[in-house]
């Protein structure tokens, strides 16, 4: 099997099981009216922890080896265009146009189509949606497992690109991830333009000794590898207060409540 034809598979059964997973606490916010926060934090420890003892009960190890053959060195035509060829088309990953594919579906699907319509109403509003005759439990059922598999994506495209084993550890990009969210105002081209600004962030960080005029500068790497987690705190300082939340996130939905 060829890499990409195994990264493709492996990006179906990374979404599917953060999809799956994602249920549980769907279940215990949107059904047993649990504390988002709580429920939250418990999967979140347990995944990695489920996920160390399959590896372990499979493989025998915790750190699960792999051969990345995942890259693709030029894409065909694309490729060879001056300039944008050798920075978008070469040496590159099909989960990069994935993500690219994300944002303009996401941003189609939440502003332009009855179902995103609606899945924001239960986010701002779930009384008046449904008064209107929407399910709200359904939309948030719906939008907790396409969040769930976004998730298992983002585990998958975190580790590919980067290692050449797999341990269960994210190095806390999902909390990361949120900051970007609120610094992107829950708006798909606002959370893309922070996700540039925190992807340079960590970009340098990780070549900054390949850029000579920091390189010349003797700082310590470890002040290099803070500077992506100083700048998230830093400007949700600025921008937290002014975050523009849907009005009814983290707050559980009473079908009787008027």
């Amino acid at each position: 099997m060829s890499g990409q034809i195994q990264l493709l598979l492996a990006i179906v059964i990374a979404m599917a099981t953060g999809a799956v997973f994602s249920l549980t606490h769907a279940y215990a916010a949107i059904n047993m009216k649990a504390d988002q926060t709580i429920s939250g934090t418990a999967l979140n420890m347990f995944a990695p922890a489920f996920a160390i003892f399959v590896a372990r009960v499979i493989q025998g190890v915790q750190q699960i080896q792999f051969a990345n053959t995942f890259q693709i060195s030029s894409v065909p035509v694309l490729g060879r265009i001056p300039v944008l060829g050798p920075m978008l088309f070469q040496k590159t990953y099909i989960t990069t146009y994935l993500g690219i594919a994300i944002l303009i579906i996401s941003t189609l699907v939440l502003y332009r189509t009855r179902f995103g319509l609606r899945l924001r109403a239960c986010g701002e509003h779930p009384q008046a949606a449904d008064a209107a005759g929407i399910n709200v439990y359904r939309m948030q059922y719906a939008g907790v497992a396409i969040s769930g598999a976004l998730a298992g994506l983002g585990g998958l495209v975190f580790v590919v690109p980067t290692s050449t084993n797999f341990n269960a550890d994210v190095a806390s990009y999902g909390f990361l991830a949120i900051a970007v969210l609120i610094f992107g105002q829950w708006k798909p081209m606002k959370i893309f333009g922070a996700s540039l600004f925190f992807g340079l962030m960590k970009t340098i960080a990780a070549a900054y000794s390949g850029i000579p005029f920091l390189a010349s500068m003797g700082i310590p790497s470890y002040f290099y590898k803070m500077v992506p987690y100083i700048a998230t705190m830093v400007v949700l300082m600025f921008t937290s207060k002014n975050s523009q939340a849907p009005r009814a996130s983290g707050i559980p939905f009473d079908k009787g409540q008027r």
